[in-house]
């Protein structure tokens, strides 16, 4: 009798079982996944969740000092949804978002500035008010507010839709990692192993990494001290038919 192929989910039901069973016997916490190493790329092919990893993977940055991972993030979240942008200085009649521009807002619009954030970074409401600056709808949701069956109901609902997107300010220790608090956005939800993906803008220092629902949600309730509020998450997402700002459409003329 002809022996059956083995079946192309098996590797995956095995990963599943291994990442479960430490958690369900309480021996110890799970270790983040680099999304770059075999298993990690098995949970983005079987993830459902995960319009916004294709946008938000081609337009990824590494950010530009220690204090810019709102900056690099909001970068990358305004380019993936295709959102208006300002010229570049050397690039002729394309227009794109860069960690310098996503400063220039439209006059009276009450956001931190550059000098700022590059001394201390940003708290989660200053990410929203500056995403909100330029046309898109940005709400700020503190994680002090978020049962983890909301948290979990979220992340599904805005990773399943392509035109939203989903950033996420959390402290470092509560996933293992070193360091303080850091923003960056998410891409991709796995339930299997309820565990979704944070594009790591601070690519010098830690991978793209899938981490457990459940450890992202205490990370995100820690406290700013800079707000003294806790930390959080911003959604956003593109207005439709939103009128472009002054100076955002490129003009006629050759590439």
């Amino acid at each position: 009798m002809p022996s059956r192929p083995p079946s192309p989910f098996s590797g995956l039901v095995l990963l599943s079982l291994a990442l479960a069973a430490p958690l369900a016997a309480g021996r110890l916490q799970a270790a983040p996944i680099p999304l770059m190493e075999p298993a990690g790329m098995e949970l983005l092919v079987a993830s459902g969740e995960r319009a916004d990893y294709g946008p938000l993977a081609e337009q990824f940055l590494t950010q530009a000092n220690l204090a810019y991972c709102g900056v690099a993030s909001a970068a990358m979240v305004l380019n993936s949804l295709a959102v208006p942008a300002p010229a570049v200085p050397g690039y002729g009649r394309y227009r794109f978002w860069t960690q310098e521009n996503v400063f220039e807002v439209p006059a009276g619009s009450q956001v931190v500035n550059a000098e700022v954030v590059r001394r201390q970074g940003m708290t989660l409401a200053e990410l929203a008010a500056l995403l909100s600056s330029h046309g898109v709808k940005a709400e700020a949701i503190h994680g002090d507010r978020l049962s983890l069956e909301q948290f979990r109901a979220l992340l599904r609902a805005n990773l399943s839709q392509p035109g939203d997107r989903l950033l996420a300010n959390y402290l470092r220790p509560t996933l293992g990692q070193a360091g303080g608090g850091h923003i960056a956005p998410l891409a991709a939800f796995h339930a299997p192993t309820d565990r979704v993906l944070i594009l790591d803008v601070a690519r010098y220092r830690y991978p793209s990494v899938w981490v457990p629902v459940a450890d992202l949600w205490k990370a995100i309730r820690t406290l700013d001290s800079t707000s003294g509020r806790s930390r959080g998450l911003v959604t956003i997402r593109r207005l439709p038919g939103a009128t472009p700002p002054p100076g955002t459409v490129p003009p006629p003329g050759p590439s």
